[in-house]
């Protein structure tokens, strides 16, 4: 009888790439319930270099001392268009947009990012989309949609406010497909420190802002845009590449449903907002579909587990280079 086991390094990565994945999307929660703290002192603008620079500073001594060097001049337009777009652009929009419109709005239309991932993943690199990963989204999505709509109407809603959401989620969805051919070439913590730095860079323009909030701001927002830097942001986005450069867009997209359901149990023991039976069912319906998206058939396991040191997730390395 065949031995159906994957063998010890492909299931060691699969565990390594796994706890990356979960380490990042618990972050990432905590990053509302901190961005709602600071943002009370901070503008969006500010708040987004402020979170920026605490980030690039803890990469760069990191990459000190690990001795990283620079990328490869073949990572560079990944890196630089992925700090642009997410690491600048979507950090400023998010913040705006969070003050902007309520809760559940904004987290209705951010939700549409693993969506977009999944499209332009499947259209620029060539990522698979088979059938349990759109089911998966799919159900996830609806369990946003629940989250979103039993959070509603906690706060004013504008035009202005959607429009920046749904620039955050078109930034972020781009961001993350622009990564992925950098990985390629680059280490994961290459890719996250130059990519945090491009998007300080761009943030510059709201230095002004942030030195002079920073003066009158309470050291409980101070500590939190800190935070935000150099958990959600240096320690997150790492193991975000760490995780996303041993698999596709579209699958590490859909992992992130999972930041809803974290989200509001955040709130629950942070900020004693307790849920309603609407949001719980959400935030289970959001997990459920990531388990069912991240699963795969019996007889794709047992066809990867016979390749030397293969990862169970499918890595378009072919697409990747022709996106480079």
């Amino acid at each position: 009888m065949m031995n159906h086991t994957p063998p010890r390094p492909a299931r060691r990565a699969e565990l390594l790439a796994a706890g990356a994945a979960a380490v990042t999307v618990v972050l990432w929660a905590s990053a509302f319930v901190s961005i709602r703290s600071a943002g009370e002192a901070y503008s969006p603008g500010a708040l987004a270099l402020g979170r920026l620079l605490a980030g690039s500073l803890t990469l760069g001594v990191i990459c000190l001392l690990r001795r990283e060097g620079w990328p490869p001049r073949s990572a560079w337009r990944g890196i630089a268009i992925s700090g642009l777009l997410w690491f600048g652009v979507y950090m400023v929009a998010l913040n705006w947009g969070e003050q902007q419109v309520d809760a559940g709005t904004a987290a209705l239309v951010v939700n549409t990012g693993p969506i977009l991932i999944a499209l332009l993943g499947a259209r620029l690199l060539g990522d698979p989309m088979p059938p349990r990963l759109l089911a998966g989204m799919a159900v996830s999505f609806a369990g946003a949609v629940t989250v979103g709509l039993s959070m509603s109407g906690e706060g004013g809603s504008s035009v202005l406010g959607v429009v920046l959401c749904l620039l955050a989620a078109v930034t972020y969805a781009a961001g993350v497909v622009a990564q992925k051919p950098a990985l390629g070439t680059a280490s994961p913590l290459q890719v996250t420190t130059f990519g945090c730095l491009a998007g300080a860079v761009v943030c510059l323009p709201f230095a002004g802002q942030l030195v002079k909030e920073a003066a009158e701001a309470p050291a409980s927002a101070t500590l939190n845009m800190v935070y935000l830097g150099v958990f959600p942001t240096a320690l997150a986005f790492t193991t975000w590449a760490y995780a996303l450069s041993r698999t596709t867009a579209s699958r590490m997209g859909a992992t992130t449903y999972a930041a809803p359901a974290l989200v509001v149990l955040m709130s629950w023991l942070f900020l004693g907002e307790v849920p309603g039976l609407f949001t719980l069912v959400g935030g289970v319906l959001c997990l459920a579909g990531v388990a069912v998206s991240r699963s795969r058939s019996g007889s794709r396991a047992v066809a990867r587990a016979g390749e030397p040191g293969a990862v169970p997730e499918p890595r378009p390395e072919q697409a990747s280079d022709s996106a480079r």
